[in-house]
């Protein structure tokens, strides 16, 4: 039997390497279950366009992307809050990068009663004691003679942090909200439940009433939509973020332009939040 160098091996290895077909892309993206209905409807669109490229789009809520973004299991993190330096740092310690902040959509984050609660409006502070516990009465703010029931968000989620640091300024939940693990689960509980009040991202908000928030006693009710979480007057707007390790190349970078694109951009505002430009 014919013996054959490693140099002639390694030439055969080489030249069916070159007859294989290339390996279509893949791009993982991971992160907040507040975007993960955004991220699907951009990845069947995305892919419908550039078929070379699949995409795949899980949840799990903002902490859960990062963590995989910090753990090099996904390529972009879907995130509704931002990353915070702790978590910088191990991005840092383990890639010696700091991570990649690009906002794609907004939001404006909203508080939901049960479609049948006369209650219209909210100011933030009530909202705030409403969740703390200090207030457990909706006729305390304007309703009947009903116990307040809060569902809350998991610790994990990223609308969770936001809504904590935002509207009860660092505070502690009321041990009396009920913590669900997802958006669409909060909504489906307000709907079922006329106590009911909760909160979670604008694109959810069917089939429950959407209140207006007023930033203080003196100041107009405002509903959260395309002009108001624009301008800033509504007060729980916020972006919407991916993060990604380095610096977008290749195909991640061409995704990522897609997204901010009118294309891309036309999606968010089908899916219920509002475009980033």
């Amino acid at each position: 039997m014919k013996k054959f160098t490693i140099q002639k091996i390694c030439a055969a290895i080489v030249l069916s390497l070159v007859s294989v077909p290339a390996m279509a892309g893949s791009i993982s993206v991971k992160g907040s279950d507040t975007m993960v209905v955004l991220g699907q409807k951009w990845a069947e669109a995305y892919m419908a366009a550039h078929p070379a490229t699949t995409l795949q789009v899980t949840g799990g809520g903002s902490g859960t992307g990062i963590s995989a973004l910090i753990n090099g299991t996904t390529d972009v993190c879907q995130s509704s809050r931002p990353i915070k330096d702790a978590e910088k740092e191990k991005l840092r310690e383990r890639f010696s990068t700091t991570g990649v902040e690009v906002p794609v959509a907004k939001d404006g984050l909203s508080v939901y009663v049960n479609a049948a609660t006369p209650v219209d409006e909210l100011t933030l502070d009530q909202v705030k004691q409403i969740f703390q516990g200090k207030v457990t009465n909706w006729k305390d703010v304007g309703g009947p003679d009903l116990k307040i029931t809060p569902y809350s968000r998991e610790n994990s989620s990223g609308t969770y942090v936001f809504f904590k640091d935002v509207v009860l300024k660092g505070g502690d939940f009321s041990p009396r909200a009920q913590t669900l693990p997802g958006t669409a689960a909060v909504v489906n509980a307000v709907a079922r439940d006329k106590t009911a009040i909760g909160y979670g991202g604008a694109a959810y908000a069917k089939g429950i009433k959407v209140l207006r928030i007023k930033k203080d006693a003196g100041s107009p009710a405002i509903a959260p939509n395309a002009a108001t979480v624009k301008d800033g007057s509504y007060a729980l707007a916020r972006n919407l973020f991916f993060y990604v390790r380095n610096k977008p190349t290749g195909e991640i970078k061409e995704f990522i332009d897609w997204v901010l694109s009118a294309q891309g951009q036309a999606v968010v505002v089908k899916v219920g939040y509002f475009p980033i430009h």
